[in-house]
């Protein structure tokens, strides 16, 4: 069993997520261990290259990299950075690979992820949340380019922890793995309220990257596009107020001016339409638009943003 010091680490899901966070923790000394799929050849072969704008070019060579999670190890922390798609055919996965009282860490957008995914577990692991501030993609089979942020705020949702105290304890346990790789890590009292925050970025960049077609450089250099991304924000703001959680006060204002220092950028669920993949449309959309309404509160702008997605979403598969 892996000490407290140093835990033992999975990855579920090595993609631009997985594979950043996942080679700085291994860079850091950690004993991380890679589940992956298509890119098992890749990165069995080549190793896991991190081309990144701040912390320059980092290969990690001889890769702990399975394609069975049968022949993983149990694992004491299991960092999930698959999109929320695919969270119910992952949940057997998560159940075997995790060693008894497992933290289970959803690196994650979206609203109500975790909720989903709790009855697919046993009651004995950790359930926690983690938002990622990030610039990130995936260029090719093992290739991650890092543009810029990389920040993690974590919230307990659920477990065997029930007294605050322990669920601090684990929360700083969590925020000092990243630390230790050279990441910025934030302990949140709430998830909830951080997945709201985090949903202020994620519902207009996001929706409108694929809508117009459009990174965010220009998406802020038209005047309509920027004036529809603050009115998104604030529908998002007014939402999460309505569900008890009143935002930082000028919290939109400064993830766009952040946005605005940005390079251009191409969120993940441009790269998913891009690609044919399925859209994180029920975590991002569908569940804060529906949290909304049970309090009281109809989001119109979002909801047509939503209704125009599926219909995209509908005729991009394959």
């Amino acid at each position: 069993m892996a000490n407290l010091q140093r835990p033992r680490i999975a990855i579920i899901g090595t993609g631009a997520i997985g594979g950043f966070y996942g080679v700085m923790l291994a860079r850091a000394g950690f004993d991380v261990h890679f589940l992956l799929r298509s890119e098992y050849a890749a990165v069995r072969g080549n190793g896991l290259q991190v081309n990144s704008a701040v912390h320059g070019a980092i290969t990690l060579d001889n890769v702990q990299a399975y394609r069975d999670v049968a022949q993983m190890p149990p694992c004491d922390w299991l960092l999930v950075g698959a999109k929320t798609t695919s969270n119910a055919a992952l949940a057997p996965l998560i159940t075997q690979v995790a060693a008894p009282g497992a933290k289970v860490l959803l690196l994650q957008n979206g609203l109500g992820v975790e909720e989903a995914l709790r009855p697919l577990l046993p009651a004995s692991l950790h359930l926690l949340g983690g938002l990622c501030f990030i610039c990130v993609h995936r260029s090719a089979p093992g290739v991650v380019e890092h543009q810029s942020l990389g920040a993690v705020s974590l919230g307990y949702h659920c477990g065997p922890a029930t007294e605050q105290g322990a669920r601090q304890a684990i929360l700083e346990q969590g925020a000092g793995l990243f630390s230790a790789a050279g990441i910025d890590a934030t302990v949140m009292a709430s998830l909830e309220q951080a997945r709201w925050q985090k949903l202020v970025w994620n519902v207009p960049y996001n929706g409108l990257s694929v809508l117009l077609n459009a990174g965010t450089s220009a998406l802020m250099s038209n005047a309509d596009s920027r004036a529809l991304i603050q009115t998104l924000m604030q529908e998002v703001v007014q939402g999460a107020a309505a569900c008890g959680h009143e935002l930082p006060a000028g919290f939109a204002d400064k993830l766009f001016a952040n946005t605005e220092r940005m390079p251009d950028y191409q969120p993940s669920m441009y790269h998913d339409w891009q690609q044919q993949r399925p859209m994180e449309l029920q975590a991002i959309y569908a569940a804060p638009l529906l949290a909304a309404a049970q309090a009281g509160c109809e989001l119109p702008r979002i909801q047509a943003l939503y209704q125009a997605l599926s219909f995209i979403d509908s005729r991009n598969r394959p």
